[in-house]
């Protein structure tokens, strides 16, 4: 089945030091990165989960990244018109910040700022692939299962993907002062993620990814051991699971998501 606008379709990290960063993944979530196999990538790292399936890329700061341009992880959405895609983003108060551009084999990209001015990255790929980066499966060890935005005015966000998308708000979850956990329904049963305010909660105002784990306090710990930070959780989440954020060694945040075995 083709995949609608707006699905996720790859994660990416850009850190200064790559080979610490596949060690770190590869403790904390299985992950085995190698050489993309196509030299215009240059030297570009793909990381797949357990089961083989490609989920993210590992790159260094390109020399053509402006000083002091920020570094960490970043989701690539579906465009298939990217051209339209852009367009209608300018319409709805977005705005292009690079690109587009072709990744040779791969497709073509480019970085906007949403109306409240979060930064997602748009792609339109050259074919659609059999691997499937974000997988909302229990056994998808590696695989992001959960989107997160926390954002200034929520309200106007869901506008905004709502033109741009077709996303919807599909209920939401209280979180007494720090507002709603209101979740995004991406089509018929489809909910890929949630928004939130980043004013209440004082989250930082960013698009977050979540991966799953087989064990969230064997994660954690992992991370730990390898220089990383926990700053959130676990917190236990409808279904049972539980999620928690860290920081990897150069400061970059990721969600987690997996049952707490130890308490099972």
């Amino acid at each position: 089945m083709s995949l609608a606008d707006g699905t996720p379709i790859w994660f990416e990290l850009t850190t200064p030091d790559q080979q610490a960063a596949a060690a770190f993944y590869a403790a904390v979530l299985g992950w085995t990165a190698q050489p993309s196999p196509m030299a215009e990538h240059g030297g570009y790292l793909i990381a797949t989960a357990p089961d083989g399936e490609g989920v993210a890329g590992l790159m260094t700061p390109p020399p053509t990244m402006p000083a002091g341009a920020p570094t960490g992880w970043s989701i690539y959405f579906l465009a298939r018109d990217l051209d339209a895609t852009l367009a209608k983003a300018a319409e709805l108060g977005g705005r292009t910040v690079f690109g587009p551009m072709d990744i040779p084999h791969v497709g073509r990209f480019a970085v906007l700022l949403d109306a409240q001015g979060v930064p997602l990255t748009v792609m339109q790929p050259d074919r659609e692939e059999a691997t499937r980066p974000f997988k909302q499966m229990p056994d998808a060890h590696g695989h992001a299962v959960w989107i997160e935005l926390a954002t200034p005015d929520p309200d106007g966000a869901f506008a905004f993907y709502g033109s741009l998308f077709g996303w919807t708000r599909e209920g939401a979850m209280p979180m007494g002062a720090m507002g709603e956990y209101a979740f995004i329904g991406a089509g018929e049963g489809v909910r890929p993620g949630a928004m939130m305010s980043s004013t209440l909660t004082r989250a930082p105002v960013q698009w977050n990814s979540y991966f799953l784990v087989p064990d969230i306090d064997a994660a954690i710990a992992t991370a730990q051991a390898h220089d990383g930070k926990l700053i959130q959780g676990p917190d236990q989440i409808p279904g049972g699971d539980y999620s928690a954020n860290i920081i990897d060694g150069h400061g970059h945040q990721v969600g987690l998501v997996g049952p707490r075995r130890a308490a099972a």
